[in-house]
């Protein structure tokens, strides 16, 4: 592989499984610009799969896991060429693709802790012709760490303050803060739900796979009494470094509230939008009471609603878009995968564990090559 500047490929599923996110990124000194980005579909029935699994209600068998993985990887390899197509370059001229994968579960704490995502990566490198750099977050777990989250290393990279701390909230189908300051410090963790709670409610009872600018939630009254309960979940008061998934916060988990049941849908959408907005609200109240103002990306800066709630909890600091940054909101995270693929070509670590609560610094994800026939 090659250690200079040049194209760089991002590919990133996230807990929501709402389409693969492929960016094609160019270094330059080090900085990257966005050339091309798209979202890919995901196939109904394979979306279907993988969010079975994540939520932990189908058990795959291993010839079953065996080939769920190799279907997300060549649904993976379909992303980045089409967006390789878009950009109108040829596949050689793209030095790595960073493949995240997508996540199906994530246990970063126990006597055996572990994060797993899938996309088998030969297939990736193969399909593509593209060297490809999967299997970012298992070092950092082997470390101590959580494995999770990545991006804050990137968005000190692209949204460093100038004067004042700054919070870069990434809504994914969980939601991540990263607290950034002009000296260069750098804390985050995962705050819990931000969409893919409110995404798979909305699946169940209309049909959809999101709730298209919260109309849905908007629809409804918010239940205080449930709203009490589910932010009385023990993830909420823990300590970062920290981070969850939708094997934690999944439909089974709100299930278990037996208020639940005796609300109607789009009130139970409206509280899950409030859990969103309140949680995000108190964690950055808490361990970034200094910051000045709050940068959104991922999906969520598209719920007007949500960023309405979001705004009325942030007690003054300006809610702003990664847009008005020159950062595509759709593609901060796959960006980001470019840019940790980008790393490990140069053998430089991309973790942080200020962030993640690993022992020191880690060279991740492992390469695999693309064979000369591919190319």
């Amino acid at each position: 592989m090659a250690t200079t500047d040049g194209l760089y490929l991002g590919l990133i599923s996230g807990t929501s499984a709402d389409g693969i996110d492929a960016a094609l990124v160019r270094f330059t000194d080090g900085r990257p610009a966005l050339v091309a980005g798209l979202t890919h579909p995901w196939e109904d029935a394979l979306r279907a799969r993988i969010l079975a699994v994540a939520q932990d209600e189908l058990r795959l068998d291993l010839d079953a896991y065996g080939r769920l993985d190799v279907a997300v990887g060549m649904a993976f390899a379909d992303a980045a060429r089409a967006v390789i197509a878009k950009a109108g370059v040829p596949a050689s001229s793209v030095t790595a693709i960073g493949s995240h994968g997508q996540t199906i579960r994530h246990r970063p704490s126990g006597t055996h802790p572990f994060t797993l995502q899938i996309g088998d990566a030969s297939v990736i490198a193969e399909r593509s012709g593209i060297d490809t750099v999967a299997d970012f977050r298992r070092a950092d777990v082997a470390a101590g760490g959580q494995g999770a989250p990545l991006v804050p290393a990137f968005h000190a990279t692209v949204l460093r303050p100038s004067n004042g701390s700054r919070v870069v909230l990434n809504l994914g189908g969980i939601a991540n803060v990263t607290r950034l300051t002009p000296e260069g410090d750098v804390t985050g963790f995962d705050t819990g739900p931000a969409n893919g709670l409110m995404d798979a409610w909305c699946l169940r009872h209309r049909g959809e796979a999101f709730d298209r600018d919260g109309i849905f939630a908007a629809s409804g009254t918010v239940d205080a009494a449930l709203l009490a309960e589910l932010l009385d979940d023990a993830y909420f008061v823990l300590d970062p470094p920290k981070s969850t998934g939708r094997e934690h916060f999944h439909l089974a988990w709100l299930d278990e509230h037996p208020r639940v049941a005796d609300l109607s849908p789009e009130d139970v959408q409206a509280t899950l939008l409030a859990l969103s907005a309140a949680s995000i609200g108190d964690a950055i109240a808490r361990y970034a009471p200094d910051a000045v103002d709050v940068v959104a990306c991922g999906g969520g800066v598209h719920n007007t609603a949500l960023m309405r709630a979001l705004t009325a909890r942030l007690e003054g600091r300006a809610l702003r878009s990664s847009a008005d940054f020159g950062i595509d909101p759709d593609q901060m995270e796959a960006m980001a995968f470019a840019w940790l693929a980008y790393r490990r070509v140069r053998g430089e670590p991309g973790n942080l564990p200020a962030v993640t609560g690993a022992r020191g610094l880690r060279l991740l994800g492992a390469v695999y090559a693309a064979s000369q026939e591919s190319r």
